[in-house]
């Protein structure tokens, strides 16, 4: 028995690299798998696309009433703040509906109990409701430029950066507060009231970088800037969610 058990203990050693090397691979291929299920069920029901496209069309639609003849600075003023509520609201309504869905059915306890490290469940969910995010912003910034005039296509590149990353840090954030609040009764209430304090940071630089690409001339070393503070900002989110992820869904 000693023999056998200090024959296992060099096999142990020499796997230990292995497996090292294989884990992150791994996690990526766990939180790709979590992700693509939570979008097919997206693409099956369609239920929070719509629900939140809706939502932020509808607001769209209010601000363009309250500006139907402004003047151009005035539009370039209004139009980012516009736009960066628009996600604010309609990121909030499909985050809830997102984890609502994993409540009705159970399915949070069934992904934590998974053979999957928690990091790749929290990673698939963050994927998923930042793409689902995205989707919105390509309804958002065209319905923008068409009722309000506001000349968002300029400088695309730097435009499309800034809403990614501004869909990643909310989907980072949002994610780790929903699934901690998933088991409260009045979790509707309190995710935004938790949420957007810690997102302020985030929407006054996705403002001021969609400012700052709407005047004229661009002014695109002020929105690189931002852009940069945006990329800071998610980095640094994603490294305290990843760290506190499994504690707060355990409590």
């Amino acid at each position: 028995m000693p023999t056998e058990k200090l024959s296992s203990a060099p096999a142990a050693e020499a796997a230990a690299p292995v497996a090292a090397a294989i884990a992150p691979q791994s996690v990526v291929r766990q939180a790709a798998r979590v992700a693509w299920k939570d979008l097919r069920v997206e693409l099956r029901s369609r239920e929070i696309v719509y629900t939140v496209g809706f939502f932020a069309a509808l607001v769209v639609v209010v601000f363009s009433f309250a500006f139907p003849s402004a003047e151009p600075r005035v539009i370039a003023q209004v139009a980012p703040g516009m736009i960066w509520v628009a996600i604010a609201f309609a990121g909030t309504i499909g985050l809830s509906r997102a984890f609502d869905r994993e409540r009705e059915g159970d399915t949070m306890r069934a992904l934590l109990l998974a053979p999957a490290p928690r990091l790749a469940v929290f990673l698939g969910k963050a994927i998923a409701i930042a793409v689902l995010i995205m989707i919105v912003e390509a309804i958002i910034v065209p319905l923008t430029a068409l009722l309000l005039g506001a000349h968002l296509f300029g400088d695309p590149a730097p435009l499309a950066l800034a809403l990614t990353l501004g869909a990643l840090g909310f989907a980072v954030a949002g994610s780790v507060f929903a699934a901690a609040l998933l088991r409260v009764r009045a979790r509707d209430v309190l995710l935004p009231v938790v949420l957007y304090p810690i997102l302020i940071p985030l929407f006054v630089a996705g403002t001021h970088a969609t400012a700052a690409l709407l005047e004229v001339p661009a002014d695109l070393d002020k929105a690189w800037y931002w852009i940069t503070f945006l990329a800071v900002f998610d980095a640094a989110f994603l490294v305290v969610s990843m760290w506190v992820f499994e504690a707060l869904v355990i409590e």
